[in-house]
């Protein structure tokens, strides 16, 4: 699995995205870019799609210890997480397993760091 994922019940798009949002902030990430896919394929290919939410999630500290150890790593920020409806009042988080997306950098110090973040973001899924 390359992702941390939950399933809500009964839960609007709306109420899924702010309790995502209110979660990662509980951990400390902000959120640095926001993505309405579904208005995205709306006007980009009249494409009819789900709702479909992707916040780039950002926790500073983390963020500044990856850069200061692989300045590169940028090119992989920030640790997407996705809101999507799936059904009738249903609706799926994911968040990134940034151990998964790291392990293509061999470097050990930041994988240490990496599995920091996952550790962050698996909580903040549990937490939805």
């Amino acid at each position: 699995m390359y992702t941390f994922t939950k399933t809500l019940s009964d839960t609007s798009f709306e109420e899924a995205v702010t309790r995502t949002r209110e979660a990662l902030s509980a951990k400390g990430f902000g959120i640095l870019t926001e993505i309405d896919v579904k208005k995205t394929m709306k006007v980009k290919l009249n494409a009819d799609l789900e709702d479909y939410m992707i916040l780039g999630a950002c926790n500073p500290a983390m963020a500044y210890k990856a850069i200061e150890i692989e300045p590169r790593v940028g090119a992989m920020l920030p640790c997407n997480v996705i809101v999507r409806s799936i059904g009738d009042r249903t609706v799926e988080v994911s968040a990134i397993d940034p151990v998964a997306s790291m392990s293509a950098i061999s470097n050990p110090e930041l994988h240490a760091v990496a599995g920091e973040v996952a550790h962050l973001l698996r909580s903040v899924v549990q937490a939805i």
